[in-house]
Parts: structure tokens; C-alpha cells; sequence
């Protein structure tokens, strides 16, 4: 005869049948929690020394200090910041890879007939790193302008003498350069590069005539005279660079053009760890980094989240409309 569990053993064995169930969830809300436990990389699509490495460097820093885990940048550059771009969209999804892109991946769908990621679907907006004008910079060796009107003056006296260097084929140094030429109705040889840094080495080696380049990147050399600064593509002057004129004052209103810096996580990553990151950087950004941003000619930003998604979608529209008026194609 088969003894019946009185209703003390039948609790107790309900409990240790359940244990494994309920110990799953606490296990992996615990792992969360001791978030980050181990390194956490920073995926940079481009080569070291450019724009995005002048931001992704500092903050990386910052959040490796608020951690006490350390936060690596990875540079992975090519295809105008696409390669990289698609390597984080195939990174595990458990917090411990995100991808620091820019205003380059709201251009990309526009002009590559076909990219291995869809930066809508593959990956997910955490937060608006930093928002930075352009600026017009030439290499004062080789360019005889001290001002915007007297290179408009020179390019205009020599159509197609001068040449200018963008961080790949695609970029917003590219269709900088193409909207440029576009409004002013003069003529640049386009020179692609493998990200913004090589580009800019090569403006200051005297290798390459101007650079339509974000602030951030051409900051410290614009400070120790190595390259010129004409103008930079915004309504107002930066604050952190009150005597670079703007396009505007140059005669060429319309002229206006940002170079922003954003932070996504691979798709599937834990919603509580993409919220937990975009306050920490925001946090960062808003204090420990602020004096820091506004010396690369940046203003704290402060979208996250689906209000960052929004702005990239807003992005991918404009940029569009850019490449469709200029006729911009890959060299």
C-alpha cells in the first residue's frame, strides 16, 4: 500500500521541487545587480585619433572610475565606421559590449546599397553621447586663406586645385564636404580615408588641403596652431571656441552642420542594463566630463533611450535628403 505524504511532507516537497525554478530568476537578477563584474568594451568604429576616439577616451575613463571595472575602447575602423558598426551588432548581448557610433550611421543606409546590420533593428539607442558643429580647418602651409571669404575666393579661382580628406566614404565629413560645395557652388577633390584620424594626420603633414571635420577631433590641434580654423557650420560661435567665426558670418548662412556621437547596446540586451548605462552616462557627461566637453566643443547631452532613437531616425531622414541633393556617391 502507498503511503500518503501527510500535509507537512507534501509542502515540504512542493518547496524543494520548485527550488530550482525560483533559484533561476534570483541567480540571474543577482548577476544585474553585480553588474559589471568583469571588463567592458567599448566598441569604436573607427581608427584611434579621430572625433570618436576624443570622446569615447574620456568617457571610457570616467566610467571606468564610477565601475571599478575597467571600460576599453575597441577601435575597429573601415567602410566609413560600417565595419565596426557591424561587429557590435553580432556582440553577445549581456551588457559587457556596446557600440559608440556617430551621426556616420544615420548617413550609412543612404549611400551602401547593402550593409551586414540595420542600425534600427539590430541595434538599441541608449543615450546621446555629445553634439559637436563641424568646422572648416586647411592646413595654413597650403592653403593661402586666413578667413572663409578668401577660401571661397581661392577655390573659386581654382576649381578642383584643392583637395579635402573625410573619414571614409559615407561619413559626415564626406557629405560635409559635398553640402559645402553644393552651397558655395566651387569644386574639392574628395579624398576618403579610413576613419577621421589618418584624414587629419595627413591635413597637418601638409598631405591633404582641408578637412571638414568635427570640432572635437580638430580641438587640440586647432589650440597649438597646427591647423586653421575658417569657420565652424553653426548658427552661433561654440563657447569653447569664441573666435572661430561661423559659416554664416562668412557668407554662407545655410552652411550648418553637427557631428554627433552616440551610444547603442546589441539587441537583446537586458532592458535593466541599457537603462542602468544611460544614467551612468549621462551622469558622467553632466558632471565629471563637463568642463571636458565643452573644450572639444560639445554641450552635455541628455537623450536617452527612445527619445535618442527618435533623434537617429529624425538623422537618417535629413541625411537623406543631403545625399539625394548633392548626388553624393561612394569614390
Amino acid at each position: 500500500m502507498t503511503e500518503v505524504p501527510s500535509r507537512g511532507r507534501r509542502a515540504a516537497l512542493c518547496r524543494l521541487m520548485a527550488a530550482p525554478a525560483a533559484l533561476a530568476v534570483p541567480s540571474w537578477a543577482a548577476a544585474q545587480a553585480a553588474w559589471p563584474s568583469k571588463p567592458v568594451t567599448l566598441i569604436v568604429p573607427f581608427p584611434a585619433g579621430g572625433g570618436t576616439d576624443a570622446f569615447a577616451r574620456p568617457l571610457s575613463a570616467a566610467l571606468t572610475r564610477q565601475f571599478g571595472k575597467q571600460v576599453l575602447v575597441d577601435n575597429r575602423g573601415g567602410a566609413g565606421g560600417t565595419v565596426g558598426a557591424g561587429i557590435a551588432a553580432k556582440s553577445a548581448p549581456d551588457g559587457y559590449s556596446w557600440f559608440l557610433g556617430a551621426v556616420h550611421h544615420a548617413i550609412a543606409p543612404s549611400v551602401y546599397p547593402k550593409l551586414d546590420y540595420d542600425i534600427r533593428s539590430d541595434l538599441v539607442p541608449v543615450a546621446l553621447v555629445s553634439k559637436v558643429p563641424q568646422v572648416v580647418v586647411v592646413n595654413p602651409q597650403r592653403v593661402p586663406a586666413a578667413n572663409l571669404p578668401e577660401l571661397l575666393k581661392f577655390v573659386r579661382a581654382n576649381p578642383g586645385k584643392l583637395n579635402y580628406g573625410s573619414a571614409g566614404n559615407g561619413t559626415s565629413h564626406h557629405l560635409a564636404g559635398e553640402l559645402f560645395k553644393l552651397q558655395t557652388k566651387t569644386f574639392i577633390t574628395h579624398i576618403p580615408y579610413r576613419g577621421a584620424g589618418p584624414a587629419l594626420q595627413d591635413l597637418i603633414a601638409g598631405q591633404v588641403d582641408v578637412m571638414f571635420d568635427g570640432l572635437g577631433s580638430s580641438a587640440v590641434h586647432i589650440k597649438n596652431g597646427r591647423i586653421k580654423a575658417l569657420a565652424v557650420a553653426a548658427e552661433q560661435r561654440s563657447p569653447g571656441f569664441p573666435d572661430i567665426p561661423t559659416a554664416g558670418e562668412g557668407g554662407v548662412p545655410t552652411y550648418q552642420v553637427a557631428t554627433w556621437y552616440g551610444l547603442w547596446a546589441p539587441r537583446g540586451t537586458p532592458k535593466e542594463l541599457i537603462e542602468r548605462m544611460a544614467g551612468e552616462v549621462t551622469r558622467t557627461i553632466g558632471g565629471e566630463l563637463k568642463d571636458t566637453w565643452v573644450q572639444l566643443g560639445s554641450k552635455p547631452a541628455a537623450l536617452t533611450g527612445a527619445a535618442f532613437g527618435n533623434f537617429v531616425e529624425a538623422e537618417i531622414k535629413r541625411w537623406a535628403e543631403v545625399v539625394k541633393a548633392s548626388g553624393a556617391k561612394l569614390d
